[in-house]
């Protein structure tokens, strides 16, 4: 259960799962729930850029972590949401998700595309003459 503990101070949140209060700690991460199969546990997924001293540049990479999703949240896959650190809910869940911001436009094209890559790059490893017979 989350709700605000004071209506005009809503940083300050009682989160309670299963009648024992959470108390909510450090970060705050913004991300997109990219699973959603889970019973009250959603995976969130968010993007950071790392710079690589050898070359002198930057590279994107991603961040996953699972969340517990309250019913009041009911968080689904595609839409974006806040996320804040806790105690350890189970062996992998220790955040919680805060806020829903709603859904993220173009999510169903992204993640098609990222599966027509997949099979694209699938089908040319399979075209490819074998060299060590030769």
């Amino acid at each position: 259960m989350v709700k605000a503990a004071n209506p005009e101070n809503k940083s300050q949140l009682n989160v309670s799962i299963g009648g024992r209060p959470i108390s909510l700690r450090g970060n705050v991460f913004t991300g997109i729930v990219v699973s959603d199969k889970m019973q009250k546990t959603v995976t969130v997924e968010w993007s950071r850029r790392t710079f690589i001293p050898k070359y002198e540049r930057y590279e994107m990479r991603r961040t996953k972590v699972k969340a517990h999703n309250p019913l009041e949240m009911s968080a689904k896959e595609g839409d974006m949401v806040k996320i804040k650190g806790c105690r350890p809910l189970s062996k992998t869940k220790h955040f919680v998700v805060i806020e829903n911001m709603g859904h993220v436009f173009g999510y169903e094209q992204r993640v098609e595309a990222q599966e027509q890559a997949k099979t694209r790059s699938k089908l040319e490893e399979a075209e490819e003459p074998k060299k060590d017979e030769e």
